[in-house]
């Protein structure tokens, strides 16, 4: 199987996840709704549900990560509490549990192979003393600050950070 052929079938397999989470996922009638058994551990949530807003990675694709132009929907959300789905990449091997990764859209995507474009990746920094469980197999939900900024590093080019909150199962 030549290297472009194996690339179309990867991309046909994920399609459908894909296309799940490019529209942010859900039920429209779940949005902002905390499960009882994911509220942090003080019962409150880190913001008020009205205040968190769920991001897609269409909007996130609206990044002119060449020249950084960003649209009126992208800069409305910057500095604001955001809730996107995805996959983590975690940037230590091995790592089970980790305060800094990688957020991208579909499962597999990586540093190790060419990369999603950089306003299809997003660098998660949590908050000081909190851990996020990786699991690069299934969905979460991470849940921060994002900041829009184009980020040069060993690990690639990367559009977006966010200070997370929470990491939880991506769930529909």
């Amino acid at each position: 199987m030549t290297k472009a052929s194996r690339r179309i079938l990867y991309t046909a397999a994920a399609m459908p996840l894909m296309a799940t989470l490019a529209g942010a996922g859900g039920h429209p009638g779940n949005a902002g709704k905390f499960p009882v058994d994911m509220l942090p551990s003080d019962g409150l949530p880190v913001a008020s549900v009205q205040d968190t807003t769920e991001v897609g990675w269409r909007i996130l694709a609206e990044l002119n990560y060449r020249t950084g132009e960003k649209t009126d929907t992208l800069a409305a959300l910057e500095g604001k509490l955001v809730k996107i789905p995805g996959f983590t990449v975690p940037l230590e091997d091995w790592a089970s549990s980790a305060t800094e990764f990688l957020l991208v859209p579909y499962v597999g995507a990586c540093i190790h192979t060419p990369p999603p474009p950089p306003n299809q990746l997003v660098y998660i920094e949590m908050d000081e003393g909190k851990r996020a469980k990786m699991d690069g197999w299934n969905p979460v939900w991470v849940e921060g600050v994002l900041t829009i900024e184009m980020t040069q590093s060993v690990y690639g080019d990367v559009g977006y950070t966010i200070t997370g909150h929470r990491v939880y199962p991506y769930e529909f």
